[in-house]
């Protein structure tokens, strides 16, 4: 017995240490290497924290460039997707739903123009950015509601797409609450 039990003993103690102790503190002081400190990137404007740049943010009003649903209603506490497939009729239920309140909110788009990315919520619920093409598809309906011209608004959009990493990985993107900080920036601009 003792020659299985206190080598035994021995790995667990040693796998704790390692496990346990050594590598979240690898883990952490890794993150300090990268933007935010790794307590996350917040967005600020006039001092107050309005967000955090890599976490899904609720915006329903027409004034405002709308994310990627959330499946969590965007509770950073519970990410997670809904798991239901596209054969499930709850699903396909609130997928029309959402096309139906997109298509109210922005007369003249086609249901075929509309990017699956704003009727379909993320694998985490928490999604923080859209495509250029789910940005640009919302541009008349802003244009309209702010009084700012369609030319401006795609500007802003084009000025806050970033590109591939590197260039060559992923898609490009457009991070909605900073967009939506740019887009009050050029409507304060404006008064």
């Amino acid at each position: 017995m003792k020659t299985h039990l206190f080598p035994a003993l021995r790995l667990t103690l040693v796998m704790l240490v390692l496990l346990a102790v050594m590598y979240p503190l690898l883990v952490a002081g890794i993150s300090r290497l990268v933007p935010g400190g790794g307590q996350g990137e917040t967005v600020v404007v006039n001092g107050k924290v309005v967000g955090y740049s890599r976490i899904g943010q609720s915006f329903t009003e027409d004034r405002y460039f709308n994310g990627r649903p959330s499946a969590v209603d965007y509770n950073a506490a519970g990410s997670a997707g809904s798991n239901k497939g596209p054969s499930n009729p709850d699903y396909l239920k609130t997928v029309q739903a959402r096309i139906d309140t997109f298509l109210v909110h922005n007369p003249g788009v086609q249901k075929a123009d509309i990017p699956v990315e704003l009727v379909t919520a993320s694998g985490s619920g928490l999604d923080p950015d859209l495509s250029p093409a789910a940005a640009k598809i919302q541009v008349a309906r802003i244009a309209s509601v702010r009084g700012i011209s369609v030319e401006k608004i795609n500007q802003l959009v084009d000025s806050q797409t970033e590109g591939p990493l590197l260039g060559l990985f992923g898609p490009a993107k457009v991070n909605v609450l900073r967009l939506n900080v740019s887009l009050d920036e050029l409507s304060a601009q404006r008064i």
